[in-house]
Protein backbone atom coordinates (compact mmCIF):
# COMPACT_ATOMS: atom_id res chain seq x y z
CA UNK A 1 0.00 0.00 0.00
CA UNK A 2 1.40 3.62 -1.14
CA UNK A 3 1.16 5.86 1.34
CA UNK A 4 0.07 9.76 0.31
CA UNK A 5 -0.81 12.59 2.30
CA UNK A 6 -4.14 14.60 1.19
CA UNK A 7 -3.69 18.14 1.62
CA UNK A 8 -6.99 20.36 2.26
CA UNK A 9 -7.44 23.61 -0.27
CA UNK A 10 -6.16 26.69 0.20
CA UNK A 11 -9.33 28.93 -0.02
CA UNK A 12 -7.81 31.81 0.41
CA UNK A 13 -4.84 31.43 -1.92
CA UNK A 14 -7.85 30.31 -4.53
CA UNK A 15 -9.81 33.29 -4.36
CA UNK A 16 -6.75 35.69 -4.80
CA UNK A 17 -5.98 33.97 -7.90
CA UNK A 18 -9.30 34.38 -9.23
CA UNK A 19 -9.14 38.20 -8.09
CA UNK A 20 -6.04 38.83 -10.11
CA UNK A 21 -7.26 37.57 -13.15
CA UNK A 22 -10.72 39.05 -12.86
CA UNK A 23 -8.75 42.34 -12.28
CA UNK A 24 -6.16 41.65 -15.61
CA UNK A 25 -9.23 41.04 -17.38
CA UNK A 26 -10.58 43.54 -16.68
CA UNK A 27 -7.59 45.79 -17.40
CA UNK A 28 -7.44 45.00 -20.55
CA UNK A 29 -10.91 45.53 -21.79
CA UNK A 30 -10.43 49.29 -20.32
CA UNK A 31 -7.07 49.71 -22.64
CA UNK A 32 -9.37 48.45 -25.82
CA UNK A 33 -11.84 51.00 -24.86
CA UNK A 34 -9.41 53.67 -24.96
CA UNK A 35 -7.87 52.54 -28.10
CA UNK A 36 -11.05 52.56 -29.44
CA UNK A 37 -11.64 56.34 -28.20
CA UNK A 38 -8.01 57.06 -29.28
CA UNK A 39 -8.29 55.66 -33.09
CA UNK A 40 -12.21 57.24 -33.49
CA UNK A 41 -12.41 58.35 -36.69
CA UNK A 42 -13.03 62.35 -37.43
CA UNK A 43 -16.13 64.16 -39.05
CA UNK A 44 -15.97 63.83 -43.03
CA UNK A 45 -15.08 67.04 -45.20
CA UNK A 46 -15.95 66.16 -48.82
CA UNK A 47 -15.90 69.42 -51.65
CA UNK A 48 -19.51 70.04 -52.69
CA UNK A 49 -20.25 68.92 -56.51
CA UNK A 50 -23.40 68.79 -58.66
CA UNK A 51 -24.50 65.16 -58.85
CA UNK A 52 -26.75 63.21 -61.50
CA UNK A 53 -24.68 64.03 -64.45
CA UNK A 54 -25.27 66.09 -67.61
CA UNK A 55 -28.09 64.91 -69.03
CA UNK A 56 -31.79 66.20 -68.06
CA UNK A 57 -34.67 63.71 -66.52
CA UNK A 58 -36.38 63.50 -70.26
CA UNK A 59 -32.79 62.78 -71.57
CA UNK A 60 -32.33 59.62 -69.11
CA UNK A 61 -35.60 58.34 -69.26
CA UNK A 62 -35.30 58.07 -73.03
CA UNK A 63 -32.18 56.84 -72.76
CA UNK A 64 -33.43 54.03 -70.22
CA UNK A 65 -36.44 53.73 -72.52
CA UNK A 66 -33.95 52.71 -75.25
CA UNK A 67 -31.98 50.54 -73.56
CA UNK A 68 -35.27 48.16 -72.28
CA UNK A 69 -36.27 48.25 -76.10
CA UNK A 70 -32.68 46.95 -76.61
CA UNK A 71 -33.25 43.93 -74.11
CA UNK A 72 -36.28 43.28 -75.38
CA UNK A 73 -35.03 42.95 -78.69
CA UNK A 74 -31.72 40.91 -77.63
CA UNK A 75 -34.16 38.49 -76.05
CA UNK A 76 -36.44 37.98 -78.77
CA UNK A 77 -33.12 37.44 -81.00
CA UNK A 78 -32.27 35.21 -78.31
CA UNK A 79 -35.64 33.18 -78.67
CA UNK A 80 -35.38 33.16 -82.44
CA UNK A 81 -31.86 31.98 -82.17
CA UNK A 82 -33.22 29.15 -79.93
CA UNK A 83 -35.99 28.29 -81.70
CA UNK A 84 -33.99 28.23 -85.24
CA UNK A 85 -30.91 25.98 -83.56
CA UNK A 86 -33.72 23.48 -82.16
CA UNK A 87 -35.48 23.42 -85.54
CA UNK A 88 -31.65 22.39 -86.98
CA UNK A 89 -31.16 20.10 -84.21
CA UNK A 90 -35.06 18.33 -85.18
CA UNK A 91 -34.12 18.32 -88.49
CA UNK A 92 -30.27 17.07 -88.41
CA UNK A 93 -32.00 14.34 -86.36
CA UNK A 94 -34.63 13.81 -89.08
CA UNK A 95 -31.89 13.31 -91.70
CA UNK A 96 -29.63 11.12 -89.78
CA UNK A 97 -33.07 8.74 -89.47
CA UNK A 98 -33.36 8.97 -93.05
CA UNK A 99 -29.95 7.99 -93.36
CA UNK A 100 -30.14 5.36 -90.99
CA UNK A 101 -33.38 4.16 -92.96
CA UNK A 102 -31.74 4.71 -96.20
CA UNK A 103 -28.55 2.51 -95.06
CA UNK A 104 -30.76 0.00 -93.96
CA UNK A 105 -32.55 -0.31 -97.03
CA UNK A 106 -29.63 -0.56 -99.35
CA UNK A 107 -28.24 -3.49 -96.74
CA UNK A 108 -31.89 -4.94 -97.27
CA UNK A 109 -31.70 -4.37 -101.51
CA UNK A 110 -27.76 -5.80 -101.04
CA UNK A 111 -28.82 -9.08 -99.38
CA UNK A 112 -31.86 -9.60 -101.53
CA UNK A 113 -29.62 -9.61 -104.58
CA UNK A 114 -27.09 -11.93 -102.87
CA UNK A 115 -29.70 -14.45 -102.03
CA UNK A 116 -31.01 -13.70 -106.26
CA UNK A 117 -27.48 -14.63 -107.14
CA UNK A 118 -27.48 -17.84 -104.67
CA UNK A 119 -31.16 -18.77 -106.05
CA UNK A 120 -29.55 -18.33 -109.71
CA UNK A 121 -26.90 -19.94 -108.84
CA UNK A 122 -28.58 -23.28 -107.21
CA UNK A 123 -31.17 -22.77 -110.16
CA UNK A 124 -28.51 -23.03 -113.05
CA UNK A 125 -26.40 -26.26 -110.92
CA UNK A 126 -29.55 -27.89 -110.87
CA UNK A 127 -30.34 -27.17 -114.16
CA UNK A 128 -26.89 -28.20 -115.05
CA UNK A 129 -26.86 -31.65 -112.87
CA UNK A 130 -30.50 -32.04 -114.61
CA UNK A 131 -29.18 -31.66 -118.34
CA UNK A 132 -26.42 -34.11 -117.48
CA UNK A 133 -28.61 -36.89 -115.81
CA UNK A 134 -31.30 -36.26 -119.05
CA UNK A 135 -27.97 -36.78 -121.60
CA UNK A 136 -26.69 -39.97 -119.56
CA UNK A 137 -30.32 -41.45 -119.80
CA UNK A 138 -30.62 -40.86 -123.49
CA UNK A 139 -27.07 -42.49 -123.69
CA UNK A 140 -27.54 -45.51 -121.23
CA UNK A 141 -31.49 -45.84 -123.76
CA UNK A 142 -29.56 -45.59 -126.93
CA UNK A 143 -29.26 -49.32 -129.01
CA UNK A 144 -25.50 -51.14 -128.87
CA UNK A 145 -25.23 -50.51 -132.88
CA UNK A 146 -26.08 -47.21 -132.27
CA UNK A 147 -23.32 -46.80 -129.25
CA UNK A 148 -20.66 -48.54 -131.65
CA UNK A 149 -21.29 -46.78 -134.37
CA UNK A 150 -20.88 -43.10 -132.54
CA UNK A 151 -17.66 -44.72 -130.44
CA UNK A 152 -16.55 -45.23 -133.52
CA UNK A 153 -17.16 -41.69 -135.20
CA UNK A 154 -15.25 -39.88 -132.22
CA UNK A 155 -15.85 -37.98 -129.40
CA UNK A 156 -16.75 -34.89 -131.50
CA UNK A 157 -19.69 -37.03 -132.82
CA UNK A 158 -20.86 -38.14 -129.86
CA UNK A 159 -21.21 -34.78 -128.69
CA UNK A 160 -23.14 -33.66 -131.46
CA UNK A 161 -25.26 -36.56 -131.33
CA UNK A 162 -25.97 -35.69 -127.39
CA UNK A 163 -26.69 -32.26 -128.19
CA UNK A 164 -28.80 -33.33 -131.16
CA UNK A 165 -30.59 -35.81 -128.83
CA UNK A 166 -31.02 -32.90 -126.21
CA UNK A 167 -32.09 -30.46 -128.55
CA UNK A 168 -35.21 -33.28 -129.82
CA UNK A 169 -36.09 -34.10 -126.01
CA UNK A 170 -36.42 -30.42 -125.62
CA UNK A 171 -38.35 -29.53 -128.58
CA UNK A 172 -40.76 -32.61 -127.80
CA UNK A 173 -41.01 -31.33 -123.67
CA UNK A 174 -42.22 -27.67 -125.21
CA UNK A 175 -44.31 -29.39 -127.87
CA UNK A 176 -45.88 -31.10 -125.22
CA UNK A 177 -46.01 -27.92 -123.15
CA UNK A 178 -47.78 -26.38 -125.90
CA UNK A 179 -50.23 -29.32 -126.56
CA UNK A 180 -50.99 -28.73 -122.42
CA UNK A 181 -51.91 -25.32 -123.11
CA UNK A 182 -53.64 -25.74 -125.91
CA UNK A 183 -56.13 -28.34 -124.45
CA UNK A 184 -56.44 -26.05 -121.09
CA UNK A 185 -57.40 -23.02 -123.45
CA UNK A 186 -59.92 -26.20 -125.20
CA UNK A 187 -61.41 -26.63 -121.92
CA UNK A 188 -61.43 -23.11 -120.96
CA UNK A 189 -63.28 -22.52 -124.00
CA UNK A 190 -65.59 -25.40 -124.00
CA UNK A 191 -66.73 -24.49 -120.75
CA UNK A 192 -67.08 -20.75 -121.31
CA UNK A 193 -69.58 -22.18 -124.17
CA UNK A 194 -71.28 -23.98 -121.25
CA UNK A 195 -71.79 -21.51 -119.18
CA UNK A 196 -72.72 -19.26 -122.09
CA UNK A 197 -75.38 -21.43 -123.08
CA UNK A 198 -76.57 -22.23 -119.64
CA UNK A 199 -77.26 -18.68 -118.88
CA UNK A 200 -79.28 -18.12 -122.27
CA UNK A 201 -81.47 -21.12 -121.31
CA UNK A 202 -82.01 -19.32 -118.39
CA UNK A 203 -83.02 -16.24 -120.04
CA UNK A 204 -85.10 -17.99 -122.10
CA UNK A 205 -86.68 -19.64 -119.36
CA UNK A 206 -87.37 -16.78 -117.44
CA UNK A 207 -88.66 -14.77 -120.48
CA UNK A 208 -91.11 -17.79 -121.07
CA UNK A 209 -92.29 -17.34 -117.62
CA UNK A 210 -92.62 -13.93 -117.68
CA UNK A 211 -94.73 -14.25 -120.86
CA UNK A 212 -96.67 -16.89 -119.55
CA UNK A 213 -97.27 -14.77 -116.47
CA UNK A 214 -98.64 -11.85 -118.70
CA UNK A 215 -100.73 -13.83 -120.61
CA UNK A 216 -102.28 -15.10 -117.66
CA UNK A 217 -102.85 -12.32 -115.98
CA UNK A 218 -104.76 -10.98 -119.10
CA UNK A 219 -106.57 -13.60 -119.36
CA UNK A 220 -107.76 -13.63 -115.83
CA UNK A 221 -108.80 -9.93 -116.39
CA UNK A 222 -111.05 -10.21 -119.26
CA UNK A 223 -112.46 -12.86 -117.72
CA UNK A 224 -113.37 -11.08 -115.02
CA UNK A 225 -114.53 -8.64 -117.44
CA UNK A 226 -116.55 -10.78 -119.25
CA UNK A 227 -118.03 -13.06 -116.46
CA UNK A 228 -120.71 -10.51 -115.05
CA UNK A 229 -122.14 -9.81 -118.18
CA UNK A 230 -122.64 -13.92 -119.46
CA UNK A 231 -123.98 -14.04 -116.00
CA UNK A 232 -126.48 -11.60 -115.56
CA UNK A 233 -128.07 -11.01 -118.55
CA UNK A 234 -131.61 -10.29 -119.34
CA UNK A 235 -133.77 -13.10 -119.15
CA UNK A 236 -131.36 -15.71 -117.76
CA UNK A 237 -132.75 -17.92 -115.77
CA UNK A 238 -130.50 -19.63 -113.09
Amino acid sequence: INPYVLITPNKTRRNQLQESKLSFAKKELDDLEQWKEEHRPGPIKLVPQRLGGKESEAQARQKQQMMLMQSKYQQKRKREEYVKAKKAAEEAEVLKKKAIQREKAERLEVKKRQQEMQRREMFLEDQYYKTNELLNRLDLGLPKSDSCQIANRGPESTAWTRSHTYKQALQEDENRRLEEMKQEQRRKAELMEFKQKQEEEARTRAHQNEQRRVNNAFLDRLQNKMQPNSIYQPGYSG
